[in-house]
């Protein structure tokens, strides 16, 4: 059914047909997002709180269009309401490559419901050296640097500031490497493979990660979060083949913010899920 945009009321006439449809997404606490055969039509549950989603106006994504955000009970649960949306977009993927260390649980949620192997991508954020959680670049696996001069000029960032932070991160970016990467892990060359993070901020782990998977021989790569900016989304759009989030928020702030519970996930949890849905 299309919907109105600013009565609410059922639509009619042309703009029925020229409307993208519109769905009430948020299923009552505890209950699955969805109650559908893969390929059918979806049926939704029993809602509460729920924001109207226009879905199919910016590049097959969701775009939150109530003054409100969604918010998802824990990483797994987003991973969950993320995997039923890309099983109805009929998204495919040889692979499912989790980001450390939360995006591994949104994407071990993802592999089970669309019955895909599950790996991890390492990257690192890169923080500006004033403010940590502020990024100004990352870093993945293979040597793949990405750097955002233009925030780095900018900030007022010197060389050797950067320097010292690229050396934290690249130490780090080891010993993650040493924790969470498998002998036995698939390879990469001409599969599809399906990037999750548990949130875009700035997009620049994701643009990171998917550099990487270039590299590595991918064929083709699909970026999926259960949220992000609209600045991550645009930016992503130019080096990933698809990007698709269930909300995309032009007034996004920070990750947690869409969480009713954020905690720090831990090495033995990553591990886990690897092992769970290992290829």
């Amino acid at each position: 059914m299309h919907l109105d945009t600013a009565t609410g009321a059922p639509a009619s006439g042309p703009a029925a047909l020229r409307e993208p449809e519109q769905i009430n997404a948020v299923p009552e606490a505890g209950a699955p997002p969805y109650d559908f055969p893969v390929g059918g039509n979806v049926k939704m549950r029993p809602a509460v709180h729920a924001p109207f989603f226009l879905r199919g106006q910016i590049g097959g994504m969701c775009q939150i269009m109530a003054p409100f955000a969604m918010t998802f009970d824990t990483r797994s649960d987003a991973g969950q309401r993320l995997g039923y949306y890309l099983s109805e977009q009929n998204v495919r993927a040889d692979l499912v490559l989790g980001l450390p260390r939360g995006g591994v649980i949104v994407a071990a949620e993802v592999a089970g419901i669309l019955n895909c192997p599950l790996d991890v991508l390492v990257v690192r954020k890169i923080g500006h050296p004033a403010h940590r959680e502020f990024a100004v670049g990352a870093l993945a696996e293979d040597g793949t640097v990405v750097l955002d001069q233009a925030v780095i000029g900018r900030t007022g960032v010197s060389q050797g500031a950067l320097d010292e932070v690229l050396a934290e991160e690249t130490a780090r970016l080891k010993d993650y490497e040493a924790r969470f990467l498998r002998s036995t892990r698939p390879p990469l060359k001409d599969r599809i493979v399906l990037i999750v993070d548990d949130g875009l901020a700035t997009g620049a782990t994701a643009e990171a990660a998917v550099q990487s998977a270039r590299r590595r021989g991918a064929v083709e790569i699909i970026v999926a979060a259960p949220v992000a900016s609209d600045n991550a989304v645009e930016r992503l759009g130019r080096s990933a083949d698809k990007v698709l989030a269930l909300i995309v928020d032009p007034d996004f702030d920070a990750v947690g913010r869409y969480y009713r519970s954020f905690p720090q996930t831990t090495d033995e949890e990553v591990q886990a899920a690897l092992n769970a849905r290992a290829p």
